[in-house]
């Protein structure tokens, strides 16, 4: 039996050191198992120059898997089921360097979903997803070249912001569209071009906010003045309701003459 690097011995050394054989086979055994167990079932583990390219694409998974080699530098996890980035999914991989995450159904990004890799990964992928908005905490920090193209985005204030911060794949951000918008007109075309236009999202979301506002002042407005006319008119009916009681009651003047009249009687 031939075993690679420092396990190699020849036939004497067998017979020679049985216990350096045995040592070396402890040591294979060891080195064949720690691999084995460092590569998720459902990927295929590489590795290339010193460095471990996992390979976990079209194995419908529905979860990143957690028992990843700590020395990946690669992770290809596209055309699968991933719905969900969560917080810190990468954080046992300091040395990854490529993320493919594309043709998934990932909809949802938690702030801290890239955190622990943010310094190291320098291309990723989330191409060809259902993300419509980004959180900016999550691409803090991060100077990977970034594909987000075949999203169903919506156009507005924060999605402007967080893509003025990253470094679109130049390939592919003229694929990257706003589906929806807060100005409809600009539905089905490319976000960079709108931008480039000089359309400020952040502008319109003010403005919509300060309408907002007024409507609801202008309402609040209308209701004080319809119960300041509902409390005036009232208090107008109650006096002159009081008003034709007083007129009703009988005068000084008449009760005085009666009175005389009684007494010229007696």
């Amino acid at each position: 039996m031939t075993f690679p690097g420092a396990l190699r011995m020849s036939r004497n050394h067998f017979f020679a050191s049985p216990c350096s054989l045995l040592s070396g086979l402890h040591l294979a055994m060891l080195f064949f198992s720690t691999v084995t167990r460092a590569c998720p079932k459902s990927c295929l583990c590489t590795e290339r120059n010193g460095l471990v390219v996992v390979q976990c694409a079209s194995r419908n998974l529905e979860d990143i898997p957690t028992d990843l080699p700590h020395d990946t530098v690669s992770l290809l996890l596209s055309s699968n089921h991933i719905t969900k980035i969560p917080s810190q999914a990468f954080k046992e991989l300091p040395r990854l360097q490529e993320l493919d995450l594309s043709r998934n159904a990932i909809e949802t990004l938690d702030a801290g979903a890239f955190q622990g890799i943010s310094e190291s990964l320098r291309v990723l992928d989330l191409s060809h997803n259902r993300l419509r908005e980004l959180p900016k905490e999550a691409f803090a920090r991060l100077h990977a070249k970034i594909g987000l193209a075949n999203n169903p985005w919506h156009c507005e204030c924060t999605l402007q912001e967080v893509l003025r911060e990253l470094r679109l794949d130049p390939e592919t951000v003229n694929e990257v569209s706003c589906h929806t918008s807060v100005q409809e007109e600009y539905s089905g075309k490319p976000v960079i071009q709108v931008l480039d236009s000089g359309i400020n999202f952040c502008n319109f979301h003010h403005k919509t906010t300060d309408v907002a506002m007024f409507v609801t002042m202008f309402g609040w407005f209308t209701m004080v003045i319809a119960y300041v006319i509902y409390y005036v008119r009232h208090n107008q009916e109650d006096a002159r309701r009081h008003l034709e009681y007083l007129k009703s009651l009988p005068s000084s003047s008449q009760i005085s003459k009666d009175f005389d009249t009684i007494s010229t009687v007696l």
